[in-house]
């Protein structure tokens, strides 16, 4: 990209986002909630629709001269609604943390109760975890795994859900590498006279090309990030029945966001309509292909993966085995340029600040060309780093893999 007025005027900033950009290009990147855009949906956003107002919706907005900005904003919505086959889609969200909380606000009053999964076995911040704003403004109890196995017990989440009660059961987790059954959630919510909330912010992509079950059949509302695996900006999105339409419209704007970011919206609506191709459904499936391989290469490695593989585009490493933490493996790791993320695994002996996992994805690798045979190679290289110790070793078959598959 052209970054001549940002040379001019900020030399700082533009050397450190230089900087960056190297990085990018030489780690191989695994963790699962990152990817890699395409440069139509980086010039959306960095494109002048920064420098417009547009409180409201596409037709009713409390600024004037918007009429070209309604045309993108209802291009993302409409594009939205097709690949996820739902009934009103909002993509005002500037995160997955804002759509969730804009159902909360939608639907609930402080105190309700609601269910969601347990931070340190897989679920997300915003699914109660008591220093985030969801878990101090509403009473969640938690679900989680099963010790046994590390899958969802989900006889153990009906008995939780019949003697709570509650209002809402939020479904869907960010470390969690098996297939959810959102219509076993689905059946236990109207058991109990719930809603149901689904966020599905890591496997939209896969959802949105038939790899796992759509949430859209079930739920009563749908949230997700766009920059995982479905490739767009960064961002939020909600997407419920039109029953809701209006409570979860009002509990963006005005309720929880003033003006939208409708330079990233006119992202978001590029990379949906790059979802909608039928590249995008065989990247999908590379997706999954690569996860598999990369989980069976290092199961094959002696490294011990959480549920005993994958379903998805994510695994989750139990380190006890290799004597390391997931805080010193994440260290060593970046060390030979590849990026994880510590991860705790279900019923983690450490704190979530030392862990004793990494969590590891195949979304942004997969984003560069790499398939199945590349798995290996990156198998290799981790096993150097953590079993053997020879991290400049690694770190060379990490470069000649990078080279191989430049990034932009």
């Amino acid at each position: 990209m052209d970054f001549s007025n940002l040379i001019s005027a900020d030399k700082d900033v533009y050397e450190a986002l230089q900087r960056e950009i190297e990085r990018q290009n030489r780690n191989i990147e695994l963790i699962a909630s990152e990817n890699f855009v395409s440069l139509a949906v980086m010039e959306a956003m960095g494109s002048h629709l920064t420098n417009k107002y547009a409180e409201g919706y596409p037709g009713k907005r409390y600024y004037g001269g918007c009429e070209h900005i309604d045309v993108i904003e209802s291009l993302a919505i409409e594009r939205l609604k097709k690949i996820f086959k739902a009934e009103h889609a909002n993509v005002q969200p500037h995160s997955g943390a804002n759509a969730n909380l804009g159902v909360y606000f939608a639907v609930l009053n402080p105190g309700d109760k609601v269910m969601g999964m347990n931070l340190s076995q897989g679920g997300h911040l915003t699914h109660g975890s008591p220093v985030n704003i969801s878990g101090k403004y509403f009473d969640f109890t938690e679900y989680g795994v099963c010790k046994e196995n590390g899958r969802i017990d989900y006889e153990e989440v009906r008995e939780i859900a019949h003697r709570v009660k509650p209002k809402l059961i939020v479904s869907g987790a960010s470390a969690y590498p098996r297939e959810i059954d959102f219509r076993k959630f689905k059946e236990i919510a109207d058991e109990v006279g719930a809603m149901l909330m689904v966020d599905m912010a890591h496997i939209a992509g896969l959802v949105a090309c038939g790899l796992h079950q759509n949430p859209c059949e079930v739920a009563d509302f749908v949230t997700s990030t766009t920059h995982k695996t479905l490739r767009g900006p960064r961002g939020g999105i909600i997407l419920c029945k039109k029953e809701y339409a209006q409570k979860i419209d009002k509990a963006i704007f005005p309720g929880i966001q003033g003006g939208p970011l409708e330079h990233i919206i006119a992202a978001k609506a590029v990379s949906f309509k790059e979802a909608l191709s039928e590249d995008f459904k065989v990247y999908q499936e590379q997706i999954v292909k690569n996860s598999k391989a990369l989980a069976d290469e290092l199961i094959n490695r002696g490294f011990n993966l959480v549920t005993g593989g994958t379903d998805n585009h994510l695994m989750l490493l139990d380190l006890r085995n290799k004597k390391i933490t997931g805080k010193e493996a994440e260290k060593r790791l970046d060390e030979a340029h590849i990026t994880v993320n510590k991860n705790t695994i279900p019923f983690d002996p450490e704190s979530p600040f030392v862990t004793s996992g990494i969590r590891i994805g195949t979304p942004a690798v997969t984003t560069r060309g790499m398939k199945e045979s590349e798995m290996k190679v990156i198998a290799d290289a981790i096993d150097l780093v953590i079993s053997k110790g020879e991290i400049e070793k690694a770190g060379n078959v990490v470069k000649e893999l990078t080279d191989e598959f430049p990034l932009y």
